[in-house]
């Protein structure tokens, strides 16, 4: 059945094949990153706010640099910042953060652009095979029988199926994606204001 659904979708169904990879290949990339980049945020801090209490904080850094993802570059910027006020602190940290976001971001737009052509791709397809059967009808005339008109038929079937099939999981796995970004983005959030908290009590400290 594929070899034959490959032999009749026309130059619009590998079209959309290729969009299909770059979309699968987009998620995949992007599914990894948000894996790295989200971590235990109450355990992390636990640890830095263990290392600072006891003065060391040089190995409070090499802690946030051994961690990967935003949440830990922010206590790396924050506990560079330490000798400033809390406000200037604050402000440091919602600057990481808007530098942070479109980082995670990135290449979404791509995934929810494919989600968004691919059934207008598989329209596309489909007008075209109706052209075909058109043009076919118009060069055999009274004596157009079946089989001249299957191939566009089998291209138009084909390219629409094509679309919807790539839309759904596009659009799902862009929601998704969507998802894990605002589920960081408020780990970052909350994280900005512990570490300001931790940053306080460490300099209260004898």
């Amino acid at each position: 059945m594929l070899p034959l659904l490959l032999a009749k979708g026309g130059l619009m169904m590998w079209l959309l094949l290729v969009a299909s990879a770059v979309g699968i290949g987009v998620f995949i990339e992007r599914f990894l990153h948000y894996h790295r980049a989200q971590i235990n945020s109450a355990e992390f801090l636990n640890g830095v706010r263990n290392v600072l209490k006891r003065g060391n904080v040089v190995e409070a850094l090499s802690i946030c640099e051994a961690t990967p993802g935003p949440v830990a570059r922010l206590v790396k910027t924050a506990i560079l910042n330490r000798e400033r006020s809390r406000e200037e602190i604050r402000e440091v940290l919602e600057e990481s953060g808007r530098i942070e976001v479109p980082r995670l971001e990135e290449k979404l737009n791509v995934l929810a652009t494919i989600a968004q052509i691919a059934p207008l791709m598989g329209f596309l397809g489909t007008v075209l095979g109706f052209i075909k059967i058109f043009y076919r009808l118009q060069q055999a005339g009274l004596y157009a029988h079946m089989g001249q008109l299957s191939e566009g038929i089998w291209e138009g079937l084909i390219c629409t199926a094509l679309g919807l099939a790539i839309a759904i999981p596009g659009y799902a796995g862009y929601n998704y994606l969507v998802s894990r970004v605002n589920e960081i983005v408020l780990d970052m959030e909350k994280t900005s204001t512990e570490v300001l908290h931790l940053l306080s009590e460490s300099r209260t400290l004898p």
